[in-house]
Order: C-alpha cells, then sequence, then structure tokens
C-alpha cells in the first residue's frame, strides 16, 4: 500500500514517519514515582513487543523519577504532561525522549517559548495530542459537540503555535472514542499537515470490545496509507495492548515477522473437536520465539479440502474422524492419528525456524 509521505521526527533512535516502519506504542499505568514499578512494566513493555513507552508526570516527584526511568529504560520514554511546563522543562532535563504536552494550554507564550528552547537544546520531538473529550470550550459551542472538523481546528491551533517559535519537530494525534469521528479526524488533518501521525482510539474499552474499535479504527486508516505509529487502548494491562498492535500491523503487511494462524470456521463436515485444536495452537504458537519472517500456519477441519484451502500457508493440520494430515505449502507430509497432529504440527514449525536461522536477536 501507498505509505503518506510526512516529515520524520526521532524519538530517542527510533525514527518515525518519513516512510520508516510504524512504531508501536503504550503507556504505563504505574505511578510515575514508584521507580521499580514503572521499570519493570516498561521491561515486559519492550519483551511484548513495544518500541515507544509514555508515561505520565502528574507532579514534581514525578518528573524527578524520570532521571533513573530514562537512564534505566530499555525504550525511549515519551513524558505526558498536562499545562504546566515547569514539569515540562523538568522532563527534558532529566532525559525524556518526547514530550506529550499542547502548547495552547500551559499559558503565556514566553513558557511555550521555554519549552521550545528546551526541547530545541536536545532535539526532543513534541506530541500535540487532540481528544474529542476534551476539546476547548469555543470550540465545542462553534461546532456544537466534539467534532472532527473542531479536532483539527484544536490541533492546528497548537501546531501553530510551535511553528511561529520556528519548532517542526511535532506529530499529531487525533483521538476519540467514536470511530467515525476518529476516522474524519485523521483524514482531513492527514490533507493539512505533512507531520507524522499517531494513530489511536481512545478509551475504548476492555480488551474484547476495544479490540474491535481499535483494528477497524486503526486499522482502516493504516490500510489507507495513514498513520506513523500506532497505540492500541484498552482498559487493562497495557502489556495486553501489544499484541493486538502487533496483529493489526501484520494483517496489513505493515510487519513481516511472526506467526499468522489460519483457521477454518467448522462446518458440517468437521470430524474433529477444531475449536479446541486451533486454541490449542495458538497457545503453542505464543510460546514459541518470534521468526523474523513470517510463518503461517493453518488449521482445518477438512482433510478433503482443507490442504487445497490452506495452499499458501507454510504449514497445517486438517482433521479427520481419528486422524489427519499434516502438510506443508499444500503438499500432505503424514497422516497421522489424531492426538499427534498438535505435537507434529509445532514439531515440523520449531524445526523449520531453527534452520531457516529466523530467530530475533
Amino acid at each position: 500500500m501507498q505509505r503518506r509521505i510526512t516529515k520524520e521526527v526521532k524519538i530517542g533512535s527510533v525514527p518515525i514517519g518519513a516512510g520508516n516502519p510504524v512504531v508501536i506504542q503504550s503507556m504505563t499505568n504505574t505511578d510515575t514515582r514508584d521507580i521499580k514499578a514503572t521499570l519493570e512494566q516498561i521491561t515486559a513493555l519492550a519483551q511484548a513487543g513495544c518500541e515507544v513507552v509514555r508515561v505520565a508526570v502528574l507532579n514534581h516527584q514525578a518528573a524527578e523519577a524520570l532521571r533513573t526511568i530514562c537512564v534505566q529504560s530499555p525504550l525511549p520514554v515519551v513524558a505526558d504532561i498536562h499545562f504546566d511546563y515547569k514539569l515540562a522543562l523538568k522532563a527534558v532535563e532529566n532525559g525524556v525522549n518526547g514530550l506529550r504536552i499542547n502548547p495552547g494550554n500551559i499559558g503565556e507564550r514566553w513558557k511555550v517559548r521555554e519549552v521550545v528552547k528546551a526541547v530545541k537544546e536536545k532535539n526532543i520531538p513534541i506530541r500535540i495530542g487532540v481528544n474529542a473529550g476534551s476539546l476547548e470550550k469555543d470550540l465545542l459551542e462553534k461546532y456544537q459537540g466534539p467534532t472532527a472538523e473542531g479536532m483539527v481546528e484544536s490541533a492546528l491551533r497548537h501546531v501553530r503555535i510551535l511553528e511561529e517559535e520556528y519548532y517542526q519537530e511535532i506529530k499529531i494525534s487525533l483521538k476519540a472514542s467514536r470511530v467515525p469521528i476518529m476516522l474524519e479526524a485523521y483524514r482531513k488533518i492527514a490533507n493539512l499537515v505533512d507531520y507524522p501521525l499517531h494513530l489511536g482510539v481512545t478509551e475504548a474499552g476492555t480488551r474484547n470490545s476495544g479490540v474491535v474499535k481499535s483494528a477497524i479504527g486503526i486499522g482502516t486508516l493504516l490500510a489507507e496509507g495513514i498513520g506513523d505509529t500506532i497505540r492500541v487502548s484498552l482498559t487493562s494491562d497495557p502489556v495486553e495492548e501489544i499484541p493486538l498492535a502487533l496483529d493489526i500491523l501484520r494483517v496489513l503487511g505493515l510487519k513481516q515477522d511472526g506467526f499468522e494462524l489460519i483457521s477454518c470456521p467448522t462446518c458440517g463436515r468437521t470430524q474433529v473437536n477444531l475449536v479446541q485444536l486451533a486454541e490449542e495452537v495458538e497457545r503453542k504458537l505464543a510460546k514459541l520465539p518470534t521468526p523474523k519472517k513470517r510463518v503461517s500456519i493453518a488449521v482445518m477441519g477438512c482433510p478433503v479440502n482443507g490442504p487445497g484451502e490452506a495452499k499458501e500457508a507454510d504449514f497445517g493440520i486438517a482433521g479427520g474422524k481419528g486422524n489427519g494430515l499434516l502438510f506443508r505449502k499444500g503438499e500432505v507430509v503424514a497422516r497421522l492419528p489424531e492426538h499427534e497432529l498438535l505435537s507434529a504440527l509445532i514439531e515440523m514449525i520449531e524445526e523449520h525456524i531453527r534452520s531457516d536461522n529466523c530467530l530475533h536477536d
């Protein structure tokens, strides 16, 4: 797909925009003042595949904790700050790689200049983050509620303030809990500026509802070539966001590593407990090292049509009555008792990973 071409910013060593791979972000939900808990969560996020992490900076103590967190974090750290320019200055001083702060919300222009001066010296980008639920009062009145037009106007106000201070290391997010508004807002802003865009559906909900909203909202825009970095926001442990974000990128072909599970929806011909078998395969795959090149796995319920229907899969099994087929690239390599199918499939996948030397470093 054709990606929207944007300017490039760097969060630490991670390039964002300008055709670079889409970056996965998340945010800690620990008390930032609890350095140990925050670093443990950041480490877990990194191990899951997160590439940039944001932490809340609510007060001076949290800003001071950043001095240790930024040094020990395995990921670039973005400080999330509202209103208080002094916290932004302290966060920059203590080593953050990015700021999430809206310049229009921090008061007099001299305060903005102080923040811009600090980030310029260290080449730290600023993310302007607009949420539909917290639009300025005058925009809510002008547009009679939270709308995509109001969100875009709000973002452009903040952008203009930074541009007037000759600062353009900017990325933008326009998040809403309602997917249609979120889609419209990002499409509009994409036609007006060339800054990189951070995609997300805010307040998406629990893992169940949040998956659907995020997949549709984020996935639709990425399929249109819009978006440079993403966050799947869930009411859950933030580590759970990362596999879902990875899945969105893999489904769209924007990430070429990992496993892709293909399984049929079952029908009247199915004579094996396919639901259980597919779930067991999925659990086993989650415990294997992540391959650098995508490996597709098919779990089919019909030995007659299964190998043919999943012929593009790298490996697969097709269950029958008491037995089934093990196949590779659509070619049957063995007929096995049903209870041996799972172990034979996993063994074949493990051998492929070892021989292809495609493990993550």
